[in-house]
């Protein structure tokens, strides 16, 4: 994360103001970090009219790290992108915080061993993970709950597609895999398989596989109310999705240029989560990984995890080197945005269907 920090720029709400349209219109730059439905509910929300009159300019990057400039530098006022970038923006002191975590990885992400190698025989073998990203996480604890150092492997910095020749090769070890490159491997490697995914409940509860809401600074102390408006409609978008699974699943399709039924394979059909996908919080329990509101988290994360998760991430990218200092989690969160719309009486809880 050395690497990225040098490419990285880097009251309340009443229930009648929560109900009622703004005033006057803003326009506000969104920006998704790469095609991902989990990303894309605020699309939703444009679409049906579901944001309070603003207008939202939204863009896919397939680019994060250019997100995350684009936020920093004032480019953009709301971002979607994974979580574990939380620590970084706290250590370059940009203007940027983290409003809301969105969604955990419920089993996209997997670590998968070549057929015929034993743990045991991991130690000064290669490795292979796209570096400082999830997968790296994953490999990283994975390797260290099986009393492997990140140090006592070669690390190959690969994502998962470019993984897959040399695990059928035999030149990789263990590769950090999601469909569907998981499904290739195995079936062309007889032998191999999933030791991890994010599915597990012991990584699960770490909450450090979690999709995040993020906001310029400068765009919330400037337009709070606006900020509330996006915020609420990231959550009503969702509700419509809910509601509306099979229209949303396409309409998703249409914007990301995914083919439907992939839309599935990540977030579902019933209006909740895909085990193998991701799990959709929906505001109660992002709220309460907040610690805005009374209750607890799913799999494991306690009430206010947001902040601990935070510096775990924080911890594993010091451990595997790609960080250097100890940063206050909590400078990266705001969840008073979360908490105003408690506070004003919004609320949104809902099961599969």
């Amino acid at each position: 994360m050395k690497n990225l920090a040098r490419t990285l720029l880097f009251s309340t709400l009443s229930a009648a103001a929560l109900a009622a349209p703004a005033a006057q219109a803003d326009s506000v730059n969104v920006g998704v970090c790469v095609s991902w439905p989990g990303y894309a509910m605020l699309e939703i929300a444009r679409q049906k009219g579901l944001t309070e009159g603003h207008d939202l300019n939204i863009t896919i990057f397939e680019d994060p790290l250019g997100g995350h400039s684009a936020l920093a530098a004032g480019q953009l006022d709301v971002y979607g992108c994974t979580a574990d970038y939380t620590p970084l923006i706290v250590d370059r002191g940009t203007d940027v915080v983290n409003v809301a975590f969105l969604n955990p990885s419920y089993g996209v992400d997997h670590v998968i061993m070549k057929g015929g190698v034993e743990i045991a025989d991991l130690k000064g073998k290669k490795v292979s993970a796209p570096q400082a990203y999830i997968g790296h996480l994953l490999m990283g604890i994975w390797l260290d709950s099986q009393g492997i150092a990140p140090d006592e492997v070669e690390w190959v910095n690969l994502n998962a597609d470019e993984a897959v020749g040399p695990m059928l090769s035999g030149d990789l070890s263990a590769a950090y895999m999601y469909e569907p490159w998981i499904s290739k491997v195995l079936e062309a490697a007889p032998g191999s398989k999933s030791v991890v995914n994010t599915a597990d409940p012991d990584v699960l509860k770490t909450g450090i596989f979690m999709d995040g809401l993020y906001m310029n600074t400068k765009f919330i102390e400037e337009k709070r109310d606006v900020a509330l408006s996006v915020l609420k409609a990231r959550w009503e978008g969702l509700g419509y999705w809910h509601e509306n699974v099979e229209e949303t699943n396409q309409l998703l399709a249409d914007f990301l240029q995914w083919p439907a039924e992939d839309i599935g394979y990540v977030i579902g059909t019933n209006g909740k989560s895909f085990e193998g996908g991701i799990y959709m919080y929906d505001f109660d329990e992002s709220a309460r990984a907040c610690g805005v509101l009374e209750g607890e988290p799913p799999f494991g994360l306690p009430n206010g995890g947001m902040v601990d998760a935070i510096a775990l991430t924080n911890d594993w990218w010091i451990k595997l080197g790609l960080m250097e200092n100890k940063i206050d989690a909590a400078a990266g969160i705001d969840c008073s945005l979360m908490g105003d719309l408690v506070e004003a009486g919004y609320r949104q809880t809902f099961t599969a269907n």
